[in-house]
């Protein structure tokens, strides 16, 4: 079978594909379409691209209708397959057209809850899609054809529980469908539970080995992103797709890629989704030239004429290396795989190698090159969740720094204290310090201003008469109000409740000891004039056993001040 016509399609949707530009069918798409207009139940393996929504698009749309309710239901991993997946059977209807809509997270429910009284088709994320039902919000009695697509990808994101749940909500009366790149075990298993007698289809894969190199470049870890940033700088003009592990790596890669003069969008879960279609839109315009991504656009996501795929993380799963490199040399076009590999990444590289022994992965030397311009560090990344792309901030695409659009002139660090708090260098906003609120670098503070960690002493200059009950043990020239100083009168050098039966003459040795058991403390007495270390007194003589320290000269006896 070498046209569509032979397929046994309708006339209507053999103008709708001619509309669209496909003339000749795929090879997924000749072995399923035939099987699917017969009404069995189908396991189709073939790559992302290979025209699987095609396939079982055909037989939704010949036997769906406006007047019968949600007669279809797709369920898709992530977000952006779901929209892409609605989009396409759009483009596939004909007049009178099938209301088709999409139901995911990161959206308003209310319009999905709206629009799902008319709805005809549904392409849904499996924790929405639950969501509808507990609310009862869907009404799935009169679905008549199942798809999952990208089955294996629900159990690696751990949502096969869900659409265990969804399935048995839909009538058991029904056509199901399981497409996927890769036909897992878990797959199968589920297969046999939920479907009968069903035809298992296996495509070859689109792309062509020819005509993709696969390459690794060994680099030390500091220098990772410094290579990265001289390949895409150096290669002519790519359509380049870099994959990381996580979300937060992907927003530093992508930020410091900007604030080096590269072109560049981020992707992954943690965008808006408004964000997220936004930037596949950009670069399949070509407005970015790079997307830096998860694995949420390794599979399903429909991106054109991909030049490069670079890791800059291995992944965990040799299958998700397959899917990765698979962006690239499709229809015939070339393309090329770069390894980014530290010395932690051997036993990854090994391990795909061993479970694709097809692959034909040399080896690249890149030593020349020049140290890239960091702008913000990985850690600030995990921090500031609000200065993401997509987010009610905004990242500052030109100043590097800032972390909205408001704060452009600002020089951002990773402060020391525990707190999670940024404090701006000098010149930009106030510092803030736990003691000093909004002062300047420079402050000094008042004799008496200072209320030291404990929160126990408050030193008062000399001279000054304490509040009742602030400081307990003053020098001899202390004048107290009554009830504030429990002692003797001024020329009586022992102090009741503090050293008890010793002589006028007595001082106590360098280390503070504790009045219970003589044992040390660790506080030492300052030997010169002034006063003992802040720190370094015992907490609980001054709070409750009105314990003094006592200098060897006279002057001020509070702690000294670290300015």
């Amino acid at each position: 079978m070498n046209t569509f016509r032979e397929l046994g399609l309708s006339d209507k949707l053999l103008r709708s594909i001619e509309i669209l530009g496909f003339t000749e069918p795929t090879r997924i798409q000749k072995d399923t379409i035939p099987l699917i207009l017969e009404g069995k139940d189908v396991i189709g393996e073939s790559e992302t691209g290979s025209g699987k929504t095609l396939a079982f698009g055909c037989g939704i749309v010949d036997k769906c209708s406006r007047d019968e309710g949600i007669q279809a239901l797709i369920l898709t991993p992530t977000r952006e397959l779901a929209e892409q997946v609605k989009d396409s059977l759009k483009e596939l209807t004909h007049k009178p057209r099938l209301n088709i809509i999409a139901v995911f997270g990161g959206v308003s429910i209310y319009n999905q809850i709206k629009n799902l009284k008319r709805a005809n088709v549904v392409v849904a994320t499996p924790g929405r899609l639950l969501d509808h039902i507990d609310r009862g919000t869907i009404d799935l009695r009169s679905v008549k054809i199942l798809v999952m697509d990208e089955a294996d990808r629900m159990f690696d994101m751990g949502f096969i529980d869900d659409v265990k749940k969804i399935i048995k909500r839909c009538p058991g009366d029904r056509q199901t469908m399981f497409f996927s790149a890769t036909i897992s075990k878990e797959v199968k298993n589920l297969a046999n539970r939920h479907m009968e007698t069903p035809e298992t289809v296996l495509a070859g894969n689109i792309v062509d080995p020819a005509k993709l190199k696969q390459v690794t470049v060994r680099v030390a870890k500091t220098k990772k992103f410094s290579l990265l940033t001289h390949i895409l700088k150096h290669e002519e003009k790519p359509l380049a797709m870099v994959f990381c592990n996580t979300r937060h790596l992907s927003d530093f890669v992508d930020k410091n890629l900007r604030f080096n003069g590269v072109k560049a969008a981020a992707i992954h879960g943690g965008l808006t989704q408004n964000a997220r279609l936004k930037a596949i839109d950009r670069f399949n315009a070509h407005e970015v030239n790079v997307l830096v991504c998860t694995d949420v656009a390794a599979r399903g996501l429909h991106i054109k004429n991909v030049s490069h795929v670079i890791n800059y993380d291995l992944p965990q799963d040799p299958n998700d290396y397959v899917h990765r490199i698979g962006r690239t040399a499709r229809a015939g076009e070339s393309g090329q795989v770069i390894n980014i590999l530290t010395n932690f990444d051997k036993n990854l590289m090994k391990k795909i190698q061993w479970e694709n022994k097809t692959f034909n992965i040399g080896n690249m030397e890149i030593n020349d090159f020049k140290d890239a311009n960091i702008t913000t560090t990985i850690g600030r990344i995990k921090k500031d969740h609000s200065a993401r792309p997509g987010s009610s901030q905004k990242w500052g695409n030109k100043d590097g720094g800032s972390r909205n659009a408001n704060e452009k002139n600002k020089q951002w660090h990773s402060s020391k204290n525990h707190d999670g708090d940024y404090r701006p260098k000098s010149g930009g906003q106030k510092p803030k310090y736990n003691n000093y609120k909004g002062k300047s670098d420079d402050y000094k503070p008042k004799s008496g201003g200072y209320k030291e960690r404990s929160g126990d002493y408050k030193e008062k200059s000399d001279g000054r008469n304490s509040k009742p009950g602030s400081y307990k043990g003053k020098s001899d020239d202390y004048n107290s109000k009554p009830g504030s100083y429990k002692g003797k009168p001024n020329g009586r050098n022992s102090k009741s409740g503090n050293y008890k039966g010793k002589s006028d003459s007595y001082k106590p040795n360098g280390q503070n000891k504790d009045w219970r058991s003589n044992k040390k403390k660790g506080g030492q007495q300052n030997k010169s004039g002034g006063s003992p270390h802040g720190q370094n007194k015992d907490w609980r003589s001054n709070k409750k056993r009105g314990g003094n320290y006592k200098s060897k000269s006279s002057g001020n006896q509070g702690p000294r001040h670290h300015n």
